[in-house]
């Protein structure tokens, strides 16, 4: 479990991709680097993934076809930078919201926009995710808890304002139109949702399976 609060963004040293396994190596900084073991659980640019060996500040990690078909670490490549969250331990404070590291999917930057002071970022989703989309609810990009707002259902888009913090600790101050990121859409929103819906159409199907009344002769 992470909380998707982004604790550094750091450069990819090395990648070899084989058939069916991509092995990179992140730096890390000294900070991250202390008690952590292979085994262990690490949010790669919203990733789950675990940490395969450790030699001084440099970790490996590995991606099979899995992940490299349904995330963006499908094309991850020497120097690329990445977020990285080591996992939520017991007393933890969560900034942001609670965080699986299991993307659902992939989602497109259509827009940066800057104007003073502000940076903007306008995404594009898979048109299925965005009934779990919702104005001012919270969702993970690149492993960033992150607030919605600007929804546009018929376009299947939507935005998020970034203040200076979180560009100097993530990669969105890198980010540009046509760049991909990974999503994950919060659980208790597509919980809530699925619920209603199945609820719905259940009534929906009582009703019409109900006899009607007979009429007069």
């Amino acid at each position: 479990m992470f909380t998707g609060i982004i604790q550094a963004c750091v450069p990819v040293v090395e990648a070899t991709t084989q058939p069916g396994l991509t092995t990179f190596v992140l730096e890390f900084p000294e900070k991250l680097i202390q008690n952590l073991h292979i085994g262990a659980s690490i949010a790669v640019d919203g990733v789950c993934l675990t940490v395969v060996k450790i030699t001084n500040n440099r970790v490996w990690f590995d991606a099979m076809d899995e992940t490299r078909q349904k995330t963006t670490l499908g094309e991850i490549t020497q120097n690329r930078r990445v977020n990285i969250e080591r996992s939520a331990t017991m007393g933890t404070e969560i900034g942001g919201h609670i965080v699986s590291g299991h993307v659902a999917g992939i989602a497109e930057i259509v827009h940066v926009d800057t104007p003073e002071n502000n940076h903007i970022v306008t995404f594009r989703v898979p048109p299925a995710f965005m009934p779990y989309i919702f104005h001012k609810g919270f969702i993970a990009l690149d492993g960033a808890s992150l607030t919605i707002v600007d929804v546009d259902k018929t376009a299947a888009t939507f935005s998020v304002w970034l203040i200076p913090e979180t560009l100097r600790m993530t990669t969105f101050g890198f980010k540009q139109a046509s760049d991909k990121v990974n999503i994950e859409i919060d659980s208790r929103t597509q919980m809530i949702v699925d619920t209603i819906e199945r609820v719905l159409q259940e009534q929906q199907h009582n009703h019409l399976c109900q006899p009607q009344n007979a009429l007069p002769s």
